[in-house]
């Protein structure tokens, strides 16, 4: 699957080369993620545990706060309750996963994570804490994840679908894992209109794909909100709702690499990329959505 998996990044960033508008124009090739999270290494965004998303702020006071909470969001927006088996895909160092079996008390968590480093130290904190029982972290991949059809009753996935190549492959997979009804809840960044046009605007265009590039998003994952419920919808899925946090995240999150020194010596050199996109290039062109769709079919008694 290693093997697998590092070809189709590499193919991946060729056929980018390829040019985004028609095949004729220059583009970025996509920093691979495995290649992101080596480099990011074990840098984490909060002080406390080891959480890695921008962080929910409308009453947060700290990144370690606003972390804690847009997992309590995720959690909750899940409805995950003691009766369910949770896959959590792109779990990073699991501490959503330790939170929502000490939180919510589900059967059973599966993580599925691309990152050999990250899955080695969640396993081990894991196994400290005594949870090994109730948390399976396993390495793979989220389009691919090899685990059996309609396992679960919550799938998520916090602040790294985004990453999945593609997020679509990811949605069908997501859809053959859930039982009749289940629910599947994503926090993701996505543009808030369409890819700005190199033509038009070659200057904002460049910087939009630089920054896409660097943060390792694969460019079938550039679309806005109306697209992506509509591919959640094409991958099985009914109720579905995107909806837009993003002013409950990005001026938290922009004023806490201000402000915050700890922050900023934590995020290490993924921080720098963080901190590289511009204020009004982060307010005029990214999204921050909360999507949340179920399985169709029945639901299970």
């Amino acid at each position: 699957m290693t093997e697998s998996i590092d070809r189709q990044s590499k193919e991946s960033a060729v056929s980018e080369s390829k040019g985004p508008y028609g095949g004729g124009g220059m583009t970025i090739p996509t920093l691979p993620v495995r290649w992101l999270y080596r480099i990011a290494s074990t840098h984490s965004f909060s002080e406390r545990g080891m959480y890695l998303n921008l962080g929910y702020w409308p009453e947060a006071r700290t990144i370690d706060e606003a972390c804690e909470a847009m997992v309590e969001l995720v959690g909750q927006t899940a409805g995950i309750t003691s009766d369910d088996e949770v896959v959590d895909v792109g779990f990073g160092f699991a501490e959503q996963d330790i939170y929502w079996t000490r939180r919510f008390a589900p059967r059973r968590i599966t993580g599925v994570n691309i990152t050999p480093e990250q899955v080695r130290l969640a396993r081990a904190r894991v196994r400290e804490l005594g949870l090994e029982e109730r948390i399976d972290l396993r390495e793979g991949s989220a389009t691919s994840t090899g685990l059996p059809d309609a396992c679960c009753d919550v799938v998520t996935a916090l602040e790294c679908a985004f990453h999945f190549d593609t997020r679509e492959l990811f949605f069908a997979e997501a859809a053959r894992l859930l039982r009749p009804g289940g629910r599947l809840v994503l926090a993701d960044s996505i543009p808030i209109g369409p890819v700005p046009d190199p033509w038009r605007n070659p200057l904002r265009a460049l910087l939009f794909d630089i920054a896409r590039a660097a943060l390792s998003v694969p460019r079938a994952n550039v679309y806005p909100r109306d697209v992506y419920a509509a591919k959640l919808a094409a991958a099985g899925f009914e109720s579905v709702k995107v909806e837009s946090i993003r002013d409950q995240v990005f001026p938290g999150w922009r004023r806490a690499l201000v402000e915050d020194p700890g922050l900023r010596r934590r995020l290490g050199p993924v921080g720098w990329l963080l901190r590289s996109i511009p204020k009004t290039q982060l307010n005029e062109q990214f999204d921050y959505v909360l999507a949340v769709a179920h399985r169709s079919g029945t639901t299970r008694a």
